[in-house]
């Protein structure tokens, strides 16, 4: 989708960082509130300190937003590697088994991502930023405990081979993964390998976009700290959403929280403006009425 003139900066909105190796999720997060001048900053959609890429941060009142950007899906252009498992699923655990993959074919190679491919279940690494009881999994696993966390439903919707590269013992398979959220490409990695009878990590991991923001729109954080470049929230809103427009006798209404009808048949959550073109909430519809998620009062 084609956009308008930004300006340099905006009160509330997004910022498209390209993380750096070697970072945490949070670690950008802090660099981002001095950046933008403001403790009102959040992320959506974490990633592990070895992964770079797309890095969706929010400022001020687009934070309100960033628990729905997290629900769209994602694009990741990575590197497994078959014939070494870690207890990590990646390549920052300490390797549990060693197994000679230099008998795996190409053939069978494609045969397990396809079985990897489309609706499947898939059970996230016990290392992990998953709750369980309160706690989060990684945590429970570094206190000694052993934890099996339950296979959840992932849609990979591409899982393309660009190039597999073999060494003696070890073959590595260059990959991009469309895929919904809440995916963990660490899964995918040892999954592959577990099929494959020779074990698997992820050795590499790039994210490329993150619904509509793409790694060509990503900013480094050397180039934010000289030009904190943020999307305005109204546009983050009309290119991730479908957008409504209503009338000024709606635009309080909207602005209160009151549910307003639903003027055309779109299913999903929508974008809803005023005549000026300001964006007053996200909403979804139920029994005919707009139902608002989150007002931008």
């Amino acid at each position: 989708m084609a956009r308008g003139p930004r300006p340099r900066t905006a009160a509330d909105g997004i910022v498209v960082v390209d993380k750096p190796s070697g970072m945490t999720s949070h670690d950008v997060v802090s660099r981002m509130r001095r950046f933008a001048g403001t403790r009102k900053v959040g992320h959506a959609g974490t990633l592990d300190p070895m992964a770079t890429g797309v890095l969706i941060v929010g400022v001020e009142r687009a934070t309100r937003l960033l628990g729905h950007l997290m629900l769209t899906d994602k694009t990741y252009d990575a590197t497994i590697r078959l014939g070494v498992t870690t207890h990590t699923d990646d390549a920052e655990g300490e390797v549990l088994v060693v197994t000679d993959a230099s008998h795996v074919a190409d053939e069978a190679i494609h045969h397990g991502v396809q079985a990897l491919t489309g609706s499947i279940m898939q059970r996230p690494s016990s290392v992990s930023a998953i709750k369980v009881d309160g706690v989060r999994s990684y945590d429970r696993v570094r206190a000694g405990e052993e934890i099996v966390l339950p296979e959840r439903p992932a849609m990979i919707s591409r899982f393309e081979i660009h190039q597999i590269r073999r060494t003696e013992s070890t073959v590595d398979i260059d990959v991009t993964v469309d895929c919904s959220s809440g995916t963990y490409i660490r899964a995918l990695a040892r999954d592959l390998g577990a099929g494959l009878n020779v074990g698997g990590h992820l050795t590499a991991l790039r994210r490329t976009r993150v619904g509509a923001f793409t790694i060509d729109e990503a900013h480094s954080l050397e180039q934010l700290e000289q030009d904190c470049v943020i999307i305005p929230l109204a546009d983050v809103v009309r290119e991730t959403f479908p957008s409504v427009s209503v009338d000024a006798a709606d635009v309080d209404r909207v602005l209160h929280g009151s549910r307003i009808p639903i003027a055309n048949d779109r299913d999903g959550i929508v974008g809803i403006f005023g005549p000026d073109g300001r964006v007053l909430s996200i909403a979804e519809p139920r029994e005919g009425v707009y139902a608002h998620l989150v007002v931008f009062s």
